[in-house]
């Protein structure tokens, strides 16, 4: 048995009971969580271990492929530059990236892009990782196509070039690559330890992924008419995490690596925007941008996952309702998670933040068994009920 480590405040004592429980019974291999209130850093836990056999014990700075939790970086790097003025959300992409207009994708605008709703979802033809990890030359292919959909209609999951898309405003505006505008421009201010792709120095510090058992379909569950198209292209192998051209690759919807208290740094500047800080803290969204974010985009049916889901500008927004996000409270919150499990929360109205980092992989949309049950503690630990 290995012994949670870390920190938190006698406040949130049940999160450390939990993560410890999760991890004797299977439940976790490895993983790490986060809570900062008020900009104030009240969990900061790690245990379990980086690996199957465990052998490797999970280290407070072990980092783990953290999916489409990627997704909510490549958000921040594109609103930074609305932040400063350099792109407005309702520019049309083709301002910047002209070849974008082709077959009738000139009125897509930015925003289209950050709430999953251009009508590009993903690749007409097939396509492989090694494709995939070439940013340029796939987000090309993605230029000439015909929309899916007609845009800013509806939302469709963009699973894999939801960076691709993001990724070129970013090149084409400040000459840096997605990758290099994370590292340089979000992840060393603020002394992060995240990156899209990994470093060959890091290789040793990663935690396996471990692939949830083969189940059958949930009886309900119902995937979107893009299902296949969006999601299931490419398909990926079971080691895809040790390919060279993933680790090495530049895909801004999946392919970060981190853990709970890098993802929380980096979060924490949206959920506290505006704030006067002092020390470490460094502003990089106003909070007027922030406020974009809460601005509704798409309320319904996904076309590629089969669920309703309200996106805001960038991210998901809590729902009223029995929808995928019911275990967490009412209020003004932004969020999103990556496959397996990873997680981020940004409660504005609360100035709370939440993320959470494993390896033992769930096959659930958002959040997993665990993790839900440490948001409960966590929300529980503050007074807040969740109906």
């Amino acid at each position: 048995m290995t012994e949670v480590h870390g920190n938190c405040t006698p406040q949130f004592k049940k999160v450390r009971t939990l993560l410890q429980q999760f991890i004797d019974s299977g439940e976790e291999v490895g993983a790490s969580i986060a809570v900062s209130v008020d900009g104030q850093d009240v969990v900061n836990l790690w245990g379990g271990y980086a690996d199957p056999e465990n052998k490797r014990p999970w280290t407070e700075d072990t980092v783990v492929g953290v999916a489409s939790s990627t997704k909510m970086i490549s958000s921040l790097a594109v609103l930074m530059l609305v932040d400063n003025g350099t792109v407005s959300v309702y520019d049309k992409v083709s301002k910047y990236w002209p070849e974008f207009a082709a077959n009738g994708k000139e009125n897509v605008e930015i925003r289209h892009l950050l709430s999953h709703t251009s009508g590009v979802a993903g690749w007409d033809d097939k396509i492989t990782v090694d494709e995939v990890s070439d940013s340029i030359s796939s987000s090309a292919k993605l230029a000439q196509q015909a929309p899916w959909w007609e845009p800013g209609t509806a939302s469709a999951y963009h699973a894999w070039n939801f960076g691709h898309l993001l990724g070129e405003i970013v090149r084409r505006v400040t000459g840096l690559s997605l990758k290099q505008f994370v590292a340089e421009k979000i992840a060393a201010p603020l002394k992060a330890d995240f990156q899209i792709g990994l470093l060959d120095q890091d290789a040793d510090r990663v935690a396996a992924s471990i692939a949830p058992p083969a189940a059958p379909p949930a009886a309900d569950f119902k995937p979107g008419p893009l299902f296949v198209k969006a999601i299931m292209n490419p398909m990926l192998p079971p080691d895809v995490g040790s390919l060279a051209a993933w680790r090495q690759g530049e895909i801004g919807a999946s392919n970060g690596y981190s853990n709970a208290y890098a993802m929380n740094k980096i979060l924490s500047t949206i959920t506290l925007a505006g704030r006067e800080g002092g020390g470490e803290f460094k502003q990089l969204l106003s909070k007027p941008t922030v406020d974009l974010i809460f601005k509704e985009q798409s309320w319904g049916m996904d076309l590629a996952i089969g669920v309703p889901i309200r996106f805001g500008i960038g991210y998901a927004l809590k729902q009223d309702g029995d929808w995928i996000d019911d275990w967490m409270p009412k209020g003004e919150i932004a969020y999103w998670g990556g496959s397996g499990g990873s997680l981020g929360i940004m409660d504005v109205g609360r100035k709370v933040t939440i993320t959470y980092a494993m390896n033992k992989r769930s096959p659930a949309l958002i959040g997993n068994t665990a993790s839900k049950a440490y948001v409960g503690a966590i929300y529980e630990a503050l007074g807040v009920k969740i109906s």
